[in-house]
């Protein structure tokens, strides 16, 4: 997976990326880091193509997402896990519902949906949530619901959007635990975080961006209260 000097504006003048150029190993997991309105929304929405660059490259699987569309899109998009930031969750229909969905679009057969859908929520510790309605859950539970809808399919590429901000320290481990657990599977796993516990005590590749551009090497990491980009990004999502 390669970005080569991607740049990304939102009117009138966000600079949400300037010119970011990133490789990522097939098997990596990669933590994203950077204060709020860095840019780490719009790089995710970059890689599964529901956002695209005002300019430079875009490459996942091979493919460049610029010249892809239609059905070969929708195939890649099926390789891809996304949990998002705000869930995304249909608050009407139940936990089970919700993660079945994902398997659903991928044409997967109706055994395996059951059997996936109920090995996640054990996982996660919300088996007893499988006939819920997700709108009843509360935050912590929706974005448990969110992740395990975006490990579903098993996808070849998680991308995972501030996946651990509203859980507790057991939860948080429970939900990493399952993210390594895919990786060792050979899946790509972007996490993009401002809790620098996650990977402070790792061996991951950690990347910061500032202000849409990324922390250059020997660069001091920046700190709290320093961004002048702070909630920029955040009103243009």
């Amino acid at each position: 997976m390669d970005l080569i000097k991607v740049s990304k504006t939102y009117p009138p003048s966000v600079h949400a990326l300037v010119d970011v150029s990133l490789s990522v190993r097939r098997g990596e997991m990669l933590f994203l880091t950077g204060m709020s309105g860095a840019g780490k929304t719009t790089l995710l929405r970059l890689l599964c193509r529901s956002e695209t660059p005002d300019k430079g490259l875009v490459e996942v699987a091979g493919m460049d997402l610029d010249r892809i569309s239609g059905s070969a899109l929708q195939r890649l998009r099926r390789r891809i896990g996304m949990a998002y930031q705000d869930f995304k969750l249909l608050p009407r229909h139940t936990v089970a519902g919700n993660i079945a969905l994902a398997m659903e679009v991928a044409y997967r057969k109706p055994t395996f949906i059951r059997k996936r859908t109920r090995e996640l929520l054990e996982k996660l510790r919300l088996a007893d949530k499988h006939d819920t309605p997700a709108g009843e859950l509360s935050r912590g539970e929706q974005q448990r619901i969110s992740i395990a809808r975006a490990l579903a399919n098993m996808p070849d590429l998680v991308l995972a959007d501030e996946p651990t901000g509203n859980l507790d320290r057991e939860t948080t481990t429970l939900v990493m635990e399952l993210f390594r657990e895919h990786e060792e599977r050979g899946a790509t796993i972007i996490i993009a975080t401002h809790d620098r516990e996650l990977f402070s005590h790792g061996t991951d590749r950690v990347v910061e961006l500032r202000a849409g551009r990324l922390l250059a090497p020997g660069e001091e990491p920046e700190k709290e209260g320093e961004s002048a980009a702070t909630v920029k990004e955040e009103a243009a999502r």
